[in-house]
């Protein structure tokens, strides 16, 4: 799991239902979950999420995912 400047955090997880990426707020609540196909996609996807973790505000980034 990493955090962003911003407090958001991305974390992956294999389950046994499959992939999951999610998107974490400062205090750690989960605002988004993303099943994937594999650990190729989930990795993608949490890879561009910290990019914008990184570049936004944590306005914009709210409004950009709707969390």
């Amino acid at each position: 799991m990493s955090v962003g400047k911003n407090g958001f955090r991305v974390k992956i997880t294999d389950t046994p239902e499959g992939w999951r990426v999610a998107i974490e707020d400062p205090q750690g609540v989960a605002l988004l979950e993303r099943a994937c196909a594999d650990g190729s996609e989930a990795r993608t996807f949490a890879s561009t999420v910290r990019q914008h973790i990184y570049w936004l505000s944590p306005s914009k980034f709210r409004e950009y995912y709707r969390v």
